[in-house]
């Protein structure tokens, strides 16, 4: 009896995931580019920004798994009841989308690499929401504040660097994403300066 009950909801668990696997990927957004095309020359010196970036996984978004892994990102910070760390994990999750879309933008996979980037940046628009929220409710945000900062300057040397090696029609729409770390270190850098807090000089070109 114990065995045929385990077996039916054991069944019944698989039956689910599949279920929100194929909404999942029902719901994404496919891209279509051309192969790569010639790199970039680099128009300005190297720049690199003191903010080490997480380890991905090995799961990546090209990974039969990846839908489960995005699912299971999303109900981490649904359920999530600290507004912090709310913010704290919306910062991770773009953080490590960032690294994986320089992967796959590496590995000749353009869509789905893009793909990847654009929710990134979503995510990093979001955990800046979320600090605007917290602010507003009295907390003490500021450490928080100096690693966004500094994780918004990292997005955009990265997708510098993805510029070098994305395909020559793909880079109009990385230059479009990129205004999601542009607003994101204004926005920080105008908050942490209400707050008498120097923030990090921006390196590319003032903009």
């Amino acid at each position: 009896m114990f065995r045929k009950v385990a077996f039916n909801l054991s069944a019944v668990l698989l039956a689910a995931a599949i279920l929100l696997v194929s909404v999942f990927k029902a719901a994404s957004i496919y891209y279509n580019f051309s192969p790569m095309g010639n790199t970039l020359a680099k128009a300005t010196e190297e720049i690199n920004i003191d903010y080490p970036l997480p380890y991905p996984g090995r799961i990546l978004p090209d990974h039969p798994l990846w839908p489960l892994k995005a699912l299971r990102d999303k109900l981490w910070l649904g359920l999530t009841v600290s507004p912090t760390r709310k913010a704290e994990l919306a910062l991770l999750f773009a953080d490590k989308r960032l690294v994986s879309s320089q992967i796959l933008f590496e590995r000749g996979k353009p869509e789905i690499a893009f793909s990847t980037l654009s929710k990134g940046e979503k995510y990093l628009e979001e955990a800046l929401i979320l600090d605007v929220q917290n602010r507003a409710k009295g907390l003490d945000t500021r450490e928080f504040l100096e690693r966004y900062v500094n994780s918004a300057l990292k997005h955009r040397e990265v997708i510098n660097e993805i510029l070098m090696v994305a395909p020559e029609d793909a880079r109009p729409e990385i230059i479009r994403i990129e205004n999601y770390s542009k607003g994101a270190y204004k926005s920080s850098r105008d908050a942490l300066n209400s707050l008498g807090i120097p923030p990090p000089e921006n390196p590319f070109n003032g903009d």
